[in-house]
């Protein structure tokens, strides 16, 4: 796995801190006054410091839902998802899409959730109930 980097808008440092450290999980590495990098599951996120918040452009029906675009995310072991889930919903995390279950029985099955951080990003979390399905059609 080669990691990525994604550097994305924050309109309020010390709340992105506190939601990808403490709500995700993320540990916290480089920062200075107007930005933050956090490691996201392996991948590094860097927060800068923005005057407002990513513009959404659009929605895109996805299995009967209005999947936002865009968005960013990860795929997670199923029982990993599933723990994140029960952790969002203890942090009461306003889901954009309620952790669930699609294309059950097809190829690429899958669990997936949306929802937003503090400065309104859009984060999809899913996993896969076989891994190697990923890029299945």
């Amino acid at each position: 796995m080669r990691p990525f980097h994604l550097a994305f808008p924050s309109t309020d440092l010390p709340a992105t801190r506190k939601f990808y450290s403490g709500v995700l999980g993320c540990a916290i590495g480089r920062e200075a006054e107007r930005w933050i990098d956090f490691d996201f599951y392996g991948h590094q996120l860097s927060a800068h410091l923005a005057s407002r918040p990513l513009e959404i452009a659009a929605s895109t029906p996805v299995d009967g839902r209005d999947v936002p675009v865009p968005h960013f995310g990860l795929v997670l072991g199923w029982e990993e998802w599933e723990g994140l889930a029960a952790r969002l919903r203890a942090a009461g995390t306003d889901f954009v899409i309620e952790p669930h279950v699609r294309f059950r029985g097809e190829p690429g099955e899958q669990a997936t959730m949306f929802f937003r951080d503090p400065s309104g990003n859009h984060l999809e979390i899913k996993a896969f109930r076989e891994m190697t399905s990923i890029f299945a059609r």
